[in-house]
């Protein structure tokens, strides 16, 4: 998931200009008209003479007029908590006679404004959010005119009359500004938004108290080194169990000499139960105003406490991006998470949004067994590399030679020895190396994969010419060493130049406090793609393969002499090969499978090169005592080459 910013890109379009308009105007995701709780509007008659806009404006709430005439617009009465002001301000002239006027009231920050003709005028700029505020603004007396006035007057769009009005009256009541605004976010789909950009247009800096959250606005100045944030605990609420915030000293825009950066608690909040997911209660939510901030260099850590979780459930960290999603949903794009202990639990981000800690209730989804499965696996690999070194000598003095029986196996045997060994090390360059070098080392994993299964390919076709193209030449050596060695490098360097496929992957076990890392194809969207198709599909086509291979192999010699004689023998060794080609088989139920299917996929698969050695040891056997025998006939001598070469 992407940082969440302030506004949409859109919106950020509108700042140029006038800045402190757009502020007023313009909110994360929502509607102007939703976030103004007075918004009068119409068009302006007047005389071709030089234009006015009159305002004397003064404590209180007993309301507010808008009043046109041939040349002044005024606005006059008390509707402010502490703003006071009067004066004259002349208009930019105009060719017509009719001018579009706009009046913008928010009590909570205490701000009036007036748009005339795209002329923008701050009457009382934003102060600090107001407990106690005029609000609820209702239309009063009317003053008809016959010619100037105020024609099509209207409320957040609704209509008050087509009609040319001299003077608009409304009145207005007091209220618990604060409450009453928490009251309205929380109808919306993304209230949370709302109150961080009313907190980031007020005028005030430190802790904030609202009564659907607690925030803290800090001045990002040019010697911005880094800032630990404390945030304020709600009423009844022990500090100790409060989030805390470090905010990196790369989170201040390098293009501004101040910024200002917002972080909101939500404890107990209304705004995130809309997903299905479990969250735990705490909610922090991180803005700087005006910036969409993503990437950052060093994360940003928040620190949560939180109850003692069950031995079942596993907490991660997660993060919510308003700009994407229209309902609540979590995410562990960008967030790492580490468990400091069962009740603290910390978040490091690249980005700035909504986070929170995600409870996994669902332990299907986590590797049982995955410390044991680790050890098995590292002691199944080592067996496996001793046996393929000791075949790959066996195999090299057959190198004099002419049989291309033992080139194949020797393909096979040294892509599977360093199949084994990059896997045997992956763990510790996982955990040591940088995120290059472990992509690097991802690549190589996924090439020798393929190669042995390439290799493995190989033999399969190379049973089957021996069989059916006796008449035939063999192909050239360097064709199966382009099969086996060379093929595999294409799919990897295509996977590599795209991007976004190698990388480290981490593996959480039953034990939520293990994490185990390697360096593999990484769990996003392409990499998943590729890996079913490529590796999925390349072992699928593997596998069937070789099973038709054995079929026709057996309807080849089932009706010999050889057979008959030596039936045990046979069985024996083809038995050995399709165990050496199950292994894989048993990926295609590893992904949701039980522990019984878990622990044998770690142990046959872990030693395949164990298989092999056993498989070229017992055919050589055989092939002495075929030699041995009395019977050396033709029929014999095919059947010796059969079992040499397959």
């Amino acid at each position: 998931m992407s940082a969440l910013g302030l506004l949409s890109i859109s919106k950020m379009d509108q700042r140029i200009g006038n800045l402190l308009l757009v502020l007023i105007l313009s909110v994360r995701g929502h509607e102007t008209d939703g976030d103004r709780d007075f918004k009068m509007c119409g068009t302006w008659k007047h005389a071709n003479v030089l234009r006015t806009l009159h305002y004397d404006i003064k404590h209180g709430c007993s309301g507010i007029v808008i009043a046109a005439n041939a040349s002044t617009l005024s606005i006059q009465g008390s509707v402010t908590a502490q703003c006071h002001i009067s004066d004259v301000q002349k208009l930019i002239a105009s060719q017509s006679s009719s001018t579009s006027f706009c009046v913008f009231w928010e009590p909570l920050l205490d701000q009036l404004m007036v748009e005339v003709d795209k002329e923008n005028f701050t009457l009382c700029k934003p102060r600090e959010l107001q407990a106690n505020c005029c609000t609820y603004l209702s239309s009063g007396e009317q003053k008809s005119s016959q010619l100037y006035g105020i024609e099509s007057g209207s409320i957040h769009g609704d209509f008050l009359s087509e009609k040319v009005i001299a003077e608009y009256e409304f009145k207005g009541d007091w209220l618990n500004c604060k409450e009453y605004f928490c009251n309205k976010a929380a109808q919306e789909s993304r209230g949370a938004n709302m109150i961080e950009e009313a907190v980031l247009r007020s005028s005030e800096l430190g802790a904030i108290y609202l009564p659907c959250a607690q925030t803290t606005v800090i001045e990002m100045k040019e010697d911005f080194a880094g800032y630990n944030v404390t945030l304020p605990a709600p009423r009844g609420v022990p500090q100790e169990s409060i989030p805390v915030v470090h905010l990196p000293a790369c989170l201040k825009p390098a293009k501004t000499k101040k910024s200002k950066v917002v972080c909101s608690f939500y404890k107990n909040s209304t705004f995130f139960k809309k997903s299905s997911q479990k969250i735990l209660t705490d909610v922090v939510g991180i803005s700087v105003k005006n910036e969409i901030i993503t990437n950052l260099p060093e994360p940003l850590r928040i620190k949560f406490h939180h109850s003692v979780l069950k031995k079942t459930e596993r907490s991660k960290c997660v993060s919510w991006d308003t700009r994407k999603d229209n309902e609540v949903v979590w995410r562990e794009t960008g967030c790492e998470t580490y468990r400091h202990s069962e009740v603290e639990t910390e978040c490091c981000c690249n980005h700035l949004t909504y986070f929170a800690i995600l409870v996994d209730v669902n332990p299907t989804r986590r590797l049982r067994h995955l410390e044991a499965l680790t050890y098995i696996t590292a002691v199944c690999c080592a067996i496996s590399i001793v046996s393929c070194a000791i075949l790959f000598v066996s195999l090299c003095r057959q190198r004099k030679s002419k049989n291309q029986s033992s080139l194949v196996h020797r393909g096979l045997v040294v892509a599977l020895f360093l199949l084994l060994v990059l896997f045997v090390s992956n763990g510790t360059i996982a955990n040591v190396a940088n995120e290059s070098v472990c992509r690097i080392m991802g690549s190589l994993l996924h090439y020798t994969l393929i190669s042995v299964l390439c290799w493995m390919a190989v033999e399969v076709i190379h049973t089957f010419w021996m069989m059916y193209m006796v008449f035939n030449p063999s192909p050239k050596p360097w064709i199966w060493y382009l099969l086996g060695f060379g093929f595999p490098a294409v799919p990897v360097i295509s996977l590599g130049l795209v991007g976004d496929i190698y990388g480290q992957r981490k593996v959480k076990s039953d034990d939520v406090t293990t994490t185990y890392r390697m360096c593999w194809m990484t769990d996003s969207r392409s990499a998943l793609m590729s890996h079913f198709i490529i590796n999925t599909g390349l072992l699928a086509a593997v596998v069937s393969s070789g099973l038709i291979m054995l079929l026709l192999v057996f309807r080849k010699i089932h009706n010999r002499d050889e057979w008959r004689k030596n039936r045990v023998a046979f069985l024996s060794i083809w038995g050995l090969s399709c165990l050496f080609g199950s292994t894989w088989t048993l990926a295609f139920f590893s992904f949701e499978a039980s522990e019984t299917i878990l622990f044998l996929f770690c142990i046959i698969n872990s030693l395949q090169g164990f298989f092999l050695m056993l498989r070229f040891f017992a055919l050589e056997r055989m092939q002495k005592n075929s030699q041995s025998s009395s019977d050396f006939s033709s029929t014999g001598s095919t059947r010796q080459q059969m079992l040499q070469n397959s």
